[in-house]
């Protein structure tokens, strides 16, 4: 095969380099897989696994990323050194593996603040955050909704390929003219439920119905009516209009409010006693603050939702409005990790968890999505993004990753609308989280104790020069390689001959032919490579490029050798003294 430049990013990775993708199937694994990131494993957990306290190293996790990535989120509960002001006043972080809940911490203050200017509340009116406190998780809401529909796919009450306009008869007619006089191009008549969950309807991003319509069910048909922006199908645009009209059709299918099919089929039969929408009075002390909202007048929103149309709907809306607790999201994490059951009461079919957690959007590039979950978002996921990992992420400041590969999740709830909306993004603390969790997966070398780590640090270039014999016949080079990286920071073969030309070195990469940058996303597994190297050569180096943001969960190189016919003539496994490492670093996991 002629040589060609070859960048592979996602699971479609497997595909190209020939690697088995039974990546679906419903079968457990064994404990070998256990604190692995180099292992993925299929399917889903047994549906019989629970929630238990136990620790890192219990779970087989590296505690020193954990730790780390909790001082990082407790950081950023201090004023930032751009901005002279906290990302949040207040978090809890949780990590959950193999069943395990690994860590629970809560910092700073879920209740700081008196207005938007920022001023402080007197000492003994402010409120510490707990491991239990109550967070509005927003835009997390729409999981919640997304199970309830399919749970009615299950009952057979809807259909998932079915036009909306099946199920409420209103969705296709036109609400009113445009600006211009002229009704929406764009027929609504063919929009599926499928597309309200993919968010590929059409739907403009957002509508200010509380502003706009005078009472919830003016402000209901609003959204239901709403003109299309686009195609249907043509692309994806995401928009809180997609599951407020989900949460009206379960609604008019069910003949029960959301709130109930909420309550009836997830947060009663898991016990998450935390988990609704307007939380009782009786625990308002445990609720986080969010802002001060002057327009509505509604001054600091404290013990009800935050987001303007949730609000107008009286709190109970498909987009947004459940609240609940770092321990009830675990248990609806582990659900989802065990395929639809927990604690002896399922609450989806296998069958309906795969389907959400499969990539609908493949079209869309970087905008993976299944069935009402987030997929393969590396701007909150971090380096367990990947095609299985799937999440959601709740503009108060929440975000919710699961990685079924490795069986994890990750929750983080900060309240960093409080004061505020406008005092910053949570991304960098979502993304370190995330991190934390990756990293303290383990990598196992290929050969010997420690195999050469990239590391994941931004804005950086890593390079790991070999040197090698000069011959007159060109030579031998054998590695394994373990590639977890963005498309942006790709990884790189170079070869010269006078230490200061470098020239890129073809490779091969099980039965392709890599030529170029080389990058790969959520293949979770190791590669053996080769290539020949030119008569004349003095080095080989591998270099690591990163951009300012975002990492994998990084590179490894391993059994690095050089031969000339059949004789070794390099063997970094026993004379390391050879590679000259410049980022990189030894590594056991």
């Amino acid at each position: 095969m002629p040589g060609r430049r070859l960048i592979v990013v996602g699971l479609a990775a497997a595909l190209v380099l020939g690697v088995p993708t039974t990546v679906m199937a419903d079968r457990g694994s064994g404990g070998a897989s256990v604190g692995r990131f180099d292992r993925p494993q299929p399917g889903f957990a047994s549906p019989r696994t629970e929630l238990r306290a136990s620790t890192p190293s219990r779970a087989g996790l590296d505690p020193e990323p954990l730790d780390a990535a909790w001082q990082a989120i407790q950081g950023y509960t201090r004023p930032q050194t751009a901005t002279g002001r906290p990302l949040y006043p207040g978090a809890v972080l949780s990590y959950g593996h193999q069943g395990k809940v690994v860590l629970t911490r809560a910092t700073g203050y879920s209740r700081l603040y008196a207005d938007g200017s920022g001023t402080q509340l007197l000492e003994s009116d402010r409120i510490e955050t707990r491991t239990d406190s109550i967070y509005d998780l927003a835009s997390v809401s729409k999981l919640f909704t997304s199970i309830v529909v399919m749970q009615q796919v299950e009952a057979a009450r809807v259909d998932l390929d079915a036009p909306v306009a099946r199920y409420l008869p209103e969705f296709s007619e036109r609400l009113e003219l445009n600006e211009q006089g002229a009704a929406s191009p764009y027929d609504k008549s063919g929009v599926t439920v499928r597309q309200l969950l993919t968010h590929t309807s059409g739907f403009p991003a957002f509508l200010p119905l509380w502003r706009d319509y005078p009472d919830p069910a003016s402000r209901l048909r609003a959204a239901v009516t709403a003109d299309l922006t686009a195609e249907a199908g043509s692309r994806y645009l995401y928009s809180d209009l997609n599951l407020i009209t989900l949460g009206a059709l379960v609604t008019k299918v069910s003949g029960m409010t959301l709130d109930q099919l909420v309550a009836d089929g997830i947060t009663r039969p898991l016990t998450m006693r935390d988990t609704g929408y307007n939380p009782n009075a009786g625990v308002r002390e445990r609720v986080a603050a969010t802002e001060f909202q002057a327009v509505p007048d509604r001054g600091m929103v404290w013990g009800e939702v935050h987001d303007e149309n949730a609000w107008s709907f009286g709190g109970v809306a498909g987009h947004a409005g459940v609240f609940s607790t770092a321990h009830d999201l675990g248990i609806l994490a582990q659900t989802m990790l065990n395929g639809g059951a927990y604690d002896g009461h399922r609450i989806l079919r296998t069958a309906s968890v795969r389907q959400m957690i499969t990539n609908e959007n493949t079209e869309f590039g970087s905008n993976a999505h299944g069935l009402g979950f987030e997929l393969d978002q590396r701007w909150y996921m971090g380096g367990l993004s990947s095609l299985r990992t799937a999440g959601h992420t709740g503009y108060t400041g929440t975000s919710l990753v699961i990685d079924f590969a490795s069986r994890s999740f990750v929750i983080l709830l900060t309240n960093r609308v409080h004061p505020s909306r406008s005092w910053g993004s949570v991304n960098p603390a979502r993304v370190a989280a995330a991190q934390g969790l990756a990293q303290s997966l383990a990598v196992r070398p290929r050969e010997g104790r420690t195999a050469w780590f990239s590391q994941t640090a931004n804005a950086r270039t890593a390079t790991l020069n070999v040197p090698v014999p000069v011959s007159a016949r060109p030579l031998r080079l054998t590695w394994q390689q373990f590639v977890d990286t963005e498309a942006s920071d790709p990884l790189t073969l170079q070869v010269t001959g006078d230490g200061t030309t470098w020239t890129t070195l073809p490779y091969r990469l099980g039965t392709e032919t890599v030529d170029g940058p080389y990058a790969v996303s959520g293949l979770r597994r190791w590669q053996s490579a080769s290539a020949e190297v030119p008569a004349g050569t003095t080095a080989v180096r591998w270099t690591y490029v990163q951009d300012a943001a975002l990492s994998g969960r990084g590179i490894y190189l391993d059994g690095i050798a050089v031969r000339d016919g059949r004789r070794l003539v390099v063997d970094t496994e026993h004379r390391a003294d050879l590679v000259q490492a410049n980022g990189w670093t030894p590594a056991s996991r």
